[in-house]
């Protein structure tokens, strides 16, 4: 399995580098990225505009710093398909924590990337 995702992802580095720089750095960033969005209630379509270019410069560092391909289609794929999944999970944490925090008496936390309204919450009526 470990071979075959390195074949695709086409470097001459080994697997240590590609954790490192893709899953600790890039993933860093990543989770930053998708909490800041979410933070300042900007729409879920800004995550994956940033990790599209989060993405390329990934790419960038695996060309600078280990000597892997620059234009490597597969590789930016799979990278920025992995920084799109933990930006988006943080997006969501962020969000269900913002939801339960400031509309305490609407919403309480439903799992760890979720909310629900909570059964002593008033239903308002528009129908005055």
């Amino acid at each position: 399995m470990l071979d075959a995702l390195l074949r695709l992802y086409g470097d001459a580095t080994g697997p240590f580098q590609i954790l490192l720089l893709s899953g600790v750095l890039g993933g860093g960033c990543a989770w930053l990225t998708g909490r800041a969005i979410a933070a300042t209630w900007r729409p879920v379509w800004h995550v994956a505009a940033s990790m599209i270019l989060l993405g390329a410069a990934l790419r960038f560092l695996h060309f600078a710093l280990l000597e892997g391909e620059l234009l490597n289609p597969v590789a930016y794929a799979l990278d920025t398909l992995f920084l799109i999944l933990v930006a988006l999970a943080a997006y969501r944490r962020t969000r269900a924590l913002q939801m339960s925090r400031q509309y305490y008496w609407l919403y309480e936390t439903d799992g760890p990337f979720g909310w629900k309204r909570r059964p002593d919450a008033v239903e308002s009526s528009a129908q005055d």
